[in-house]
């Protein structure tokens, strides 16, 4: 796999003229553009084991499928791109509903500083786990949950999801819960 390259973005999520490696983006703590995908279906919402060579939160629960925007690329066409790479996904980007633009800041281990703004979108589909190819060195599974079962887990603090409590209280308002 290459390097991938970001956009480094002032504190107001403005692009700076930069660009930076992955890595350096992370090590710096450089604001930068990430996407959530969530896919949703009949009551239930689908979640991604993260692969465990993952360099930030391994072996753990986390949005149906996330990723960097590369540099200089737009946050609908990363999630279209995202879907594909990571769960096999075709999708338009008319099938994708933007709810929310949020930024965050997390440490999810020492040296590794993720400072992002994050575009936050759902996806409708009837398609099922069976109907996915899994990238073996991001995803290890995806599982469907009942949406109140992610809130139970979301609010339980459960150990195996990854936190995303800012964003969790917008997709529980988007989903009525």
């Amino acid at each position: 796999m290459s390097e991938e390259y970001f956009d480094v973005l002032d504190e107001n999520g403005n692009k700076t003229g930069i660009t930076k490696s992955r890595n350096a983006v992370h090590r710096d703590g450089d604001w930068h553009k990430s996407v959530h995908i969530w896919i949703i279906r009949d009551g239930e919402i689908l979640l991604q084991r993260r692969a465990p060579q993952k360099d930030s939160y391994p072996n753990m629960l986390d949005a149906s499928c996330a990723g960097h925007l590369d540099a200089g690329e737009e946050a609908t066409a990363c999630a279209v791109r995202e879907l594909k790479e990571e769960l096999g996904l075709d999708v338009a980007p008319s099938d994708l509903e933007l709810i929310a633009q949020i930024s965050t800041s997390t440490r999810p281990r020492p040296g590794f500083i993720n400072n992002e703004f994050k575009d936050i979108f759902v996806l409708r589909t009837d398609k099922g786990p069976e109907d996915m190819t899994f990238q073996k060195e991001e995803v290890a599974e995806v599982i469907y949950v009942p949406f109140a079962k992610l809130k139970e887990m979301a609010e339980s603090g459960d150990p195996e999801l990854v936190r995303h409590d800012a964003e969790f209280e917008i997709l529980f308002k988007y989903l009525g819960l």
